[in-house]
């Protein structure tokens, strides 16, 4: 049997993983909570999967030595990937470049967009061309 892992993309496996968590709150929940929700299932699932994260993590933003802003990730798993959610039907610029900023400020290869859409779970992997790791 061929397998389904593409042997291209950054961390395949915890990808498959986190995408297939987005899908079971999406499959449970159904469209139509705010963000929060989704969020504290997402977290859920996560914890009984027994995969790492930090949610809401704090990143100090520094220039010459000097704090000048905070970014704040809605998930960091496994201290890898960056995992962003939206509830809304499109995926919009600003949220893209938005997470593209996290990966630089952490000097990560990978994020996750996700959207509850109201016909299902759309999600786009972003990727730091720039990663020095």
């Amino acid at each position: 049997m061929k397998s389904l892992v593409r042997k291209d993309l950054i961390y395949p496996e915890l990808c498959y993983q986190i995408i297939g968590k987005l899908f079971v709150v999406w499959g449970k929940l159904g469209f139509g909570h705010k963000e929060k929700i989704y969020q504290n299932a997402i977290e859920q699932e996560l914890k009984d999967s027994e995969i790492n994260y930090e949610r809401e993590l704090p990143v100090r933003i520094k220039y010459n030595d000097n704090l000048i802003g905070m970014y704040y990730f809605d998930f960091l798993v496994e201290n890898k990937i960056v995992l962003e959610t939206k509830v809304r039907n499109y995926f919009a610029k600003k949220d893209i470049e938005q997470l593209y900023s996290y990966l630089k400020a952490k000097n990560l290869k990978l994020g996750i967009i996700a959207h509850f859409t109201n016909s299902g779970v759309k999600f786009k992997r972003i990727v730091n061309i720039n990663n020095n790791s």
